[in-house]
């Protein structure tokens, strides 16, 4: 019989700089009993993933040496993509509360931003953190349309927008406000490039980023029918793009290299493992694991 937990892995060459690029022969299950999982975030000194259950507003944690999938934190507040800092905290968003916050070391919660110009944020999708130590984050609507992954409000920001907190001041700017629904984010070249998913428009965007911080140059290097969502890059540079049909890999420039399908619609993915060599993926109901090699 079928092992329900594992998944064929298939390796669909598209550009001949994906040859090679695989690893283990199938995905395994994780876990199974998600209702929209997404956000996954990995801490090396504790080799733990964090990630979201949102419809069901709960923080999921997956123990990587004992294989254990527990309860983190719930209710959670719609908690959604997730990063960890320099110093070892994890920072995310919540569309419940419409912010993003890090988690202190004592255990302590501390609202990192929920409004701009006196108004509420929307419902704060994705988050990094820059090698500055800015904290940049997507704020596009979907906790605030329906009850489904937030609370259903008005949309109270003129724009759909990515905002950079300052380290030092805290000052909260609107970097990009030109975007449908600005969802994934990444840094590369040592944060002078910023990549960002538009969901709702099915693109990649690359984004020039200044030493103080401002926006220098944007093209649209990719779009898919297949969506778009998170985003991680690789030690090579390579994008790593959650979609509706899988896991895809773009390459600098945009170029789609290879496609690894999942049966369920891919959210989000995060390299773990002590030689970051493990693809976590959220998808739908599951997380999904994968040895590559290749690793981040």
């Amino acid at each position: 019989m079928p092992d329900p937990q594992r998944v064929p892995a298939v390796y669909e060459v598209i550009d001949s700089r994906f040859e090679g690029i695989d690893g283990d022969r199938h995905w395994t299950r994780l876990f199974d009993d998600g209702r929209w999982l997404e956000g996954p975030a990995y801490h090396r000194a504790h080799r733990i993933l964090l990630f979201s259950d949102i419809p069901n507003d709960r923080i999921l944690r997956y123990d990587e040496r004992t294989g254990r999938t527990d309860v983190f934190l719930s209710p959670a507040g719609f908690a959604n993509g997730r990063t960890v800092d320099s110093e070892g905290r994890f920072v995310w968003c919540e569309h419940g509360g419409r912010r993003v916050v890090r988690l202190e070391h004592d255990g302590a919660l501390s609202v990192i931003a929920d409004a701009f110009d006196g108004e509420p944020l929307n419902s704060p999708n994705d988050v990094v953190v820059h090698p500055d130590g800015a904290i940049w984050f997507t704020d596009p609507s979907y906790g605030i349309s329906s009850d489904y992954e937030g609370h259903a409000a008005p949309q109270r920001q003129v724009h759909r927008g990515v905002y950079r907190v300052d380290p030092r001041t805290r000052e909260i700017t609107a970097q990009i406000t030109d975007r449908r629904q600005p969802n994934g984010l990444c840094f590369a070249d040592a944060g002078r490039t910023l990549f960002v998913t538009d969901s709702d428009a099915g693109e990649l965007w690359r984004y020039g980023v200044g030493d103080d911080g401002s926006i220098t140059s944007a093209e649209r290097i990719a779009e898919t029918e297949a969506g778009c969502d998170g985003i991680r890059l690789d030690n090579a540079g390579r994008i790593w793009l959650a979609a509706h049909d899988g896991v895809r890999c773009h390459a600098a420039d945009g170029t789609l290299l290879g496609r690894i399908p999942l049966p369920e619609t891919v959210s989000n993915l995060e390299f773990g493992g002590p030689q970051r060599n493990l693809m976590y993926v959220t998808a739908t109901t599951s997380l999904y694991v994968l040895r590559t090699k290749v690793s981040a």
